[in-house]
C-alpha cells in the first residue's frame, strides 16, 4: 500500500518518475464534467494513449488506460456521493478498480474518514496519487487484486464504477461486492448499462445523464444509474 500526499515534493518520493513524466506528457488537467470541483489528468483519445503506454513499457497486450478517463459510472457515483455526503461522511471507503481515483477523491471531498483506491495497473496507481495531490486530498492506494485474492479487510462503504464490461471481471466483482454487502458495507455501483451488470439484489437509487468522450463511448451523453446492492 501507498499513501497519496498533498505535498508534490513528498509525493515524488513514492512514485516512479518515468510514469509521472509519461502521464504529464500524455494528459491534461481537466474538470470532471459531472463533478467540476474535481480535476483529473485526462487524455483526449484512448487508442493513441494505449499504444504509447505499450511503447513506454515495451509490452504488448496491456489493459486499456482506464486511468486516463472519467468514465460514466465513475462520474455518476462521484456526483451522487458529493450530493449525498451522509453516505461517506466519517466512514472508511473503498473505490474498487479505481482507475483515475475519481470516486475516492469525491469520497474524501464528501467527508470520508479514509478512502482506499484499489487498482492493479501501476499507471493507475501513479495517476490516482497525482490526481489526489492535485485535488488536495489524501487517498490510500492498494494494488491487491481484490477480485481474485481473498481479503479479510472490510470497509463501511464500497463504491464501484463501470466495472461490469467483461464477463469474468463482472462475475468476480459481483462476488466481492456481495461479500462486502453481507459484512455490512453500503455498496453502490455506477453503471451506464454495461452488458454484464447483474440484475439481482440491485436497487436503482439515482439516474444521471453523464457527458462523456465519444472516443470511449458511443455517444456524447451516457444515461447512467447508481445502484445499491442489497445486504442479503
Amino acid at each position: 500500500m501507498e499513501t497519496g500526499l498533498q505535498d508534490g515534493r513528498a509525493l515524488s518520493v513514492f512514485l516512479d518518475p518515468e510514469k509521472v513524466s509519461f502521464i504529464r506528457a500524455t494528459t491534461q488537467i481537466r474538470q470532471v464534467p459531472l463533478a467540476p470541483n474535481i480535476e483529473l489528468y485526462s487524455a483526449d483519445e484512448a487508442v493513441p494513449l494505449w499504444q504509447k503506454t505499450e511503447q513506454q513499457l515495451n509490452t504488448d497486450h496491456l489493459p486499456p488506460p482506464f486511468w486516463a478517463f472519467a468514465w460514466a459510472g465513475g462520474q455518476a457515483l462521484a456526483r451522487h456521493i458529493l450530493d449525498h455526503s451522509d453516505i461517506t461522511c466519517g466512514k472508511s471507503v473503498l473505490d474498487l478498480a479505481s482507475g483515475s481515483g475519481l470516486i475516492a477523491i469525491a469520497a474524501m471531498k464528501a467527508g470520508a474518514a479514509q478512502a482506499t483506491a484499489a487498482d492493479i495497473d501501476p499507471f493507475a496507481i501513479t495517476a490516482i496519487m497525482m490526481n489526489a495531490a492535485h485535488n488536495d486530498v489524501i487517498v490510500e492506494t492498494m494494488t491487491d487484486n481484490l477480485l481474485v485474492d481473498a481479503t479479510s479487510r472490510r470497509w463501511d462503504v464500497v463504491l464501484a464504477g463501470d466495472i461490469f464490461y467483461e464477463r469474468d471481471t463482472a462475475e468476480n466483482a459481483f462476488r466481492f461486492l456481495s461479500a462486502q454487502a453481507l459484512s455490512g458495507a453500503t455498496v453502490l455501483i455506477g453503471d451506464p448499462g454495461r452488458t454484464y451488470l447483474p440484475k439481482s439484489n440491485l436497487l436503482c437509487v439515482a439516474n444521471y445523464d453523464v457527458p462523456v468522450l465519444r472516443d470511449i463511448e458511443d455517444s456524447d451523453m451516457k444515461p447512467t444509474a447508481v445502484w445499491r446492492l442489497s445486504q442479503r
